[in-house]
């Protein structure tokens, strides 16, 4: 009986020595998590219609755990039917791939140093050739902007910024 008290306060002990750290390393980075609507006024607007950075000008709605963000795009088609499209990523680093009507995109997702910004790197084949995307996400005040950087074509690069106000 005593043996099993002497265990019980130890990991008690344990718990409390190492449960802050790790409750701070997570309380540091910012939460996408919400319903995100775009704020038209506040964005680029794409050249011929479109998203920018994977992300169209439809509702967003994110999830975002330990490991994972879940990214739901809704967008009117040239049909004017809805469809969603869903990604998820992992946060760790790691190549996550997304199957889309646009085919197969390869992302790598890491945390800028201060946990403040997300970025996301994807590439994907478009007409035989690899394209590459870089979008930076980042909370100012109650928005959501996403800073996207993509080839263009002239073989330069367009950077576009879209707002997303919280629902």
């Amino acid at each position: 009986m005593k043996r099993s008290l002497l265990q019980i306060l130890s990991i008690a002990v344990i718990l409390a020595l190492f449960m802050p750290a790790m409750t701070n390393a997570q309380a540091g980075k910012a939460n996408f998590a919400g319903n995100w609507v775009r704020n038209t006024e506040k964005s680029d607007q794409p050249q011929g219609g479109g998203g920018g950075g994977g992300f169209g000008g439809g509702p967003m709605k994110v999830t975002q755990e330990a490991n994972l963000i879940t990214v739901e795009t809704t967008r009117t088609n040239q049909d004017g039917q809805a469809t969603t499209t869903t990604m998820k990523y992992t946060l760790d680093g790691k190549e996550s791939i997304n199957t889309s009507a646009r085919g197969d995109s390869k992302s790598v997702v890491t945390w800028s140093a201060d946990g403040k910004s997300l970025n996301i790197t994807t590439t994907r084949n478009f007409n035989g050739n690899d394209m590459t995307t870089k979008a930076v996400w980042t909370l100012e005040g109650a928005n959501l902007v996403v800073n996207t950087t993509m080839p263009n074509q002239d073989g330069g690069t367009t950077n576009r910024k879209a707002v997303y106000d919280k629902k």
